[in-house]
């Protein structure tokens, strides 16, 4: 990875030597954003992001042996008998993650306003795209669950959002590690909002240097209903008007 950003920082160089070689004109350069698109041509790689809200789709955050990585997560249903379907090359923590977070949603329908009998109805099905690239890791299964929970209450998900976070079948959100670099490919993506886990805000606020805090609001949660709060659209709307019916 450095030897190539070294070989393309040389070509950017180059093309500037040539430059001022062929104009005769001797000038100094600000290499910029244009300038570098100017001299090397479009991106080879442009970081995975959703345009737009979409129900069962979730913006994971992945760690990496070169650095952070956005991991998209999809949902779906269709009639079946209440199987979980896991495909995208995942390991078994991750499998296990997915059955945690399942079970979870379940045992929360009636406080979701989820009619309990669709999960006898539906086998669902949850996909992370880039089948051939083995994918495994405690960090998850906030991002499972909220693609579940979005899928049963038909309710989208932000496409602004990120996250990372193991969860347990009462709900709460435990910490994970790589952090720092999951923080900047949110960031490189254009990612506006980062939930993470309470219990890493001490390390990431010590470990992130400032210029990767700009820009991005980083959001520490305990429980996995703070997630559906803040990445589900109208999930906050939706509970309170089932509670304001019981009381009714």
């Amino acid at each position: 990875g450095v030897r190539s950003l070294e070989r393309q920082i040389n070509a950017v160089l180059r093309k500037i030597a040539k430059e001022i070689a062929l104009t005769g004109k001797k000038k100094k350069y600000r290499v910029t954003k244009s300038l570098v698109k100017k001299f090397l041509g479009a991106p080879l790689y442009m970081p995975e992001k959703e345009l737009q809200d979409e129900v069962g789709v979730v913006t994971g955050l992945a760690w990496t042996e070169v650095g952070g990585e956005i991991l998209k997560i999809e949902a779906t249903k269709m009639p079946g008998k209440g199987q979980l379907i896991l495909t995208g090359s995942l390991g078994d923590v991750m499998k296990e993650s997915a059955m945690t977070a399942l079970s979870y949603v379940k045992s929360k329908a009636e406080e979701y306003k989820i009619n309990p009998k669709l999960f006898q109805k539906y086998d669902v099905h949850v996909h992370v795209p880039a089948g051939a690239i083995p994918k495994d890791g405690p960090s998850a299964g906030i991002s499972i669950a909220t693609a579940i929970c979005s899928l049963f209450t038909e309710l989208p998900v932000r496409a602004d959002v990120a996250m990372t976070g193991e969860i347990t079948l009462r709900g709460k959100v435990l910490p994970v590690g790589g952090l720092k670099e999951k923080i900047l490919a949110a960031k490189r993506a254009g990612i506006k909002d980062v939930i993470l886990p309470k219990d890493n805000k001490d390390e990431v606020m010590e470990d992130l240097p400032p210029f990767a805090r700009k820009d991005i609001n980083l959001i520490f949660v305990d429980h996995v209903d703070e997630v559906f709060k803040i990445a589900i659209r109208d999930f906050e709307k939706r509970i309170k008007q089932k509670k304001k019916s019981k009381k009714k």
